[in-house]
């Protein structure tokens, strides 16, 4: 870390990851500590992380629930 809170990325990882001057980082914090990532980075990671999920279909199966539990009260 700087001395101007700048987080200092060693020259061999930027090179791994294709980072340049300016490239923008996500930042996210985690129960197990900080994970840096690129924007391209976050969006695979979460397409990898939702993928095969029926997203509308639990939707509406939330909806449905909550709709039987207002009916119940």
């Amino acid at each position: 870390m700087g001395d101007r809170g700048r987080l200092v990325v060693p020259a061999e990882l930027r090179q791994r990851a294709g980072l340049g001057e300016g490239s923008a980082l996500i930042i996210i914090d985690t129960p197990s500590g900080l994970v840096v990532m690129t924007r391209d980075q976050a969006r695979d990671h979460v397409r990898r992380q939702l993928e095969g999920a029926d997203l509308v279909a639990q939707l509406l199966d939330d909806r449905r629930r909550a709709a039987a539990g207002e009916d119940a009260a």
